[in-house]
């Protein structure tokens, strides 16, 4: 991974994304003006926020100095899995965008 790119590394299970974790920095600009790393943190942290706050889901969300995890528990709802799909298809479209700044994997 180079040190200007973001990871997302998308983990699964037979009924959908379980976990996500996202680190680094996109490197496309410096800091404060780089619209892609504001483009995932805030995709990344709605996801968060929603999963948390808003549907109460059994999630744990770690944040760290250039990361952020979100796992979901095996309590939580299909619903979750859903919100996580739709993270997965946003950094998706913004790694289409922007290919040399947002690595995305699946296991």
């Amino acid at each position: 991974m180079s040190a200007n790119m973001i990871r997302a590394d998308f983990r699964r299970n037979g009924n959908g994304f379980v976990s996500v974790q996202v680190r680094g920095h996109a490197g496309f600009a410096p800091g404060g003006e780089d619209i892609v790393c504001a483009g995932v943190t805030s995709a990344v942290m709605l996801t968060a926020n929603a999963l948390t706050e808003i549907l109460h889901e059994c999630a744990q969300v770690d944040l760290h100095q250039n990361e952020v995890a979100i796992t979901l528990h095996e309590q939580a709802t299909g619903t979750a899995t859903v919100f996580l799909q739709a993270l997965h298809l946003h950094l998706s479209l913004l790694q289409q965008q922007y290919p040399q700044h947002i690595t995305i994997t699946e296991v």
